[in-house]
């Protein structure tokens, strides 16, 4: 749920700042960093000290 949140706030910033006359493929850029950010967390997050089944 959280990488779709992401990805859909991560389209609304790529939208306004597209508006703004930032070009839209670095506008694009940001929103796609965001998803791989996201990503990168989902990940970790099974690893991280407390949180292993062992």
């Amino acid at each position: 749920m959280g990488l779709i949140l992401t990805a859909t706030v991560g389209l609304c910033i790529w939208i306004v700042v597209w508006s703004l006359n930032v070009s839209g493929l670095d506008a694009l850029f940001f929103a796609i960093g965001m998803v791989l950010i996201a990503i990168g967390v989902r990940n970790l997050l099974p690893n991280l000290p407390g949180r292993r089944r062992d």
